[in-house]
């Protein structure tokens, strides 16, 4: 694990399932097909993920300590499992993603780490009132409209359905200008 201090600001860490190589490497060509083709940035300095808590914000030693206390304990309660990706879908004119099938696995990790690290960093974290929506961002925020028709249907020509392990959760912290993986925790069986 890599030495971890906590930093001043808003958003300063959030807690995510790391895309597989295979994935990311597909994706990272969507990123630039996006970039390429429409201008897109936002997003292209975090790696590839499925956010479980989105980003939070963390400045005092005894929140950062009770943080990853609470991702050691969940880490070894909860069980890995295996997860489905299949095709592109998006969010609006916002989002473009990697549709990630919905599986009740994903929202019990989910669930789970939200409680556990809720009741470490008391006050820090919202509960998304939407349904959750388990999903690898391609693109988002800065899509141009009317862009995102065109961007399903290109990407409706890769193949873009494999299986991956979902056997760690990833602590992310804000780095300069992106995000980079601060922490990993095997997760039980």
């Amino acid at each position: 694990m890599k030495a971890l201090s906590p930093t001043a600001g808003n958003q300063t860490h959030f807690i995510g399932v790391v895309s597989p190589e295979d994935l990311s490497d597909t994706l990272s060509g969507c990123r630039q097909w996006m970039g390429d083709r429409f201008g897109c940035k936002s997003g292209f300095a975090t790696p590839f993920h499925v956010t479980l808590i989105p980003p939070f914000g963390v400045s005092e030693q005894q929140d950062f300590e009770g943080l990853l206390k609470a991702l050691t304990e969940v880490s070894s309660r909860a069980s890995g499992f295996s997860a489905q990706v299949s095709g592109f879908g998006a969010f609006g004119d916002r989002t473009v993603f990697a549709h990630v099938e919905p599986d009740p696995r994903w929202n019990l990790l989910r669930d789970s780490v939200f409680s556990s690290v809720s009741a470490a960093v008391s006050g820090r974290l919202k509960k998304d009132a939407r349904p959750f929506t388990p999903h690898v961002t391609v693109a988002n925020r800065d899509i141009p409209p009317g862009a995102i028709p065109t961007a399903l249907s290109y990407f409706a020509t890769i193949p873009l359905e494999l299986s991956f392990p979902v056997n760690e959760i990833t602590l992310f912290e804000r780095e300069r200008e992106g995000w980079v993986i601060a922490a990993e925790w095997a997760l039980r069986g």
